[in-house]
């Protein structure tokens, strides 16, 4: 659908908007969504874009039927795992593992593909499933050496698995495996492992300390803080010395 220039520079402007802030102000980015929503709700775009803001912020029921009109619009597939993770966020696992079976999976890329064992395996966690979890993140993907845009999440998703399921040991090599795909710091799994280790990071000052610390910058003085009582008695040794100046010139004359 073509939208007038004008109109169509102003839904622009609020998109840009909702992906700069989706990830550091999903609220900010929710609102400039229901502006962009308002202008323009039969384009396409417009109405993803608000179902992934509308999912950032957990208004999960919103969301779902953003995407679904966006796929009514598009009748593209590619929304189909976060739409099943909408189903999870409304405590319906069971329809999101329904949706893992249909015939809509065998049409996404790898990347969807993977997404999709990644919802899966949060639904049969939800459901108490944890060694079917497990089974649900195996595959070529998780096996392989070679590191794509999925990889962290994948092996991290399998160590939180493995971990809940009480094997410690194996979840600690998976969360290393993922801190080493892991190049753009898009999971904690370095803290994971520090915590298993049991290492514990703590701030160099405690909050006490830090506190006295302020304080104490805030009370030592600046030289434009001198009290005026220290000026006006240089004044006054001032005034002392040229008066004793005149009494000498009084004496010699």
């Amino acid at each position: 659908m073509s939208l007038p220039k004008t109109l169509a520079e102003d839904v622009a402007r609020n998109l840009v908007m909702v992906a700069r802030l989706l990830d550091e102000d999903p609220e900010e980015a929710y609102a400039y969504a229901r502006i962009a929503l308002r202008l323009a709700s039969r384009v396409a775009a417009v109405r993803e874009a608000a179902g992934f803001a509308a999912y950032a912020t957990q208004r999960y029921a919103e969301a779902l039927a953003e995407f679904r009109a966006s796929r009514r619009m598009t009748g593209s597939v590619d929304l189909w795992p976060v739409m099943a993770d909408c189903e999870r966020g409304l405590g319906r696992p069971e329809r999101a593992m329904a949706m893992a079976g249909e015939p809509e999976v065998q049409k996404l890329d790898k990347a969807g593909q993977v997404e999709m064992r990644l919802v899966a395996a949060g639904a049969r966690r939800d459901m108490g499933q944890i060694d079917a979890a497990i089974v649900t993140l195996q595959g070529p993907e998780l096996a392989s050496s070679s590191v794509q845009p999925w990889t962290p999440r994948l092996r991290y998703a399998y160590a939180d698995a493995l971990l809940e399921a009480g094997r410690e040991d194996e979840a600690r090599e998976w969360f290393g495996k993922a801190l080493e795909a892991d190049k753009d710091g898009s999971t904690d799994a370095s803290d994971r492992l520090a915590e298993l280790d049991g290492v514990e990071f703590v701030d160099a000052l405690g909050d006490d300390e830090i506190v006295e610390s302020a304080e104490a910058a805030e009370a030592v003085p600046s030289v434009d803080d001198a009290p005026e009582g220290d000026e006006g008695d240089e004044d006054d040794e001032d005034d002392e010395d040229d008066e004793d100046d005149r009494g000498d010139e009084a004496a010699k004359a």
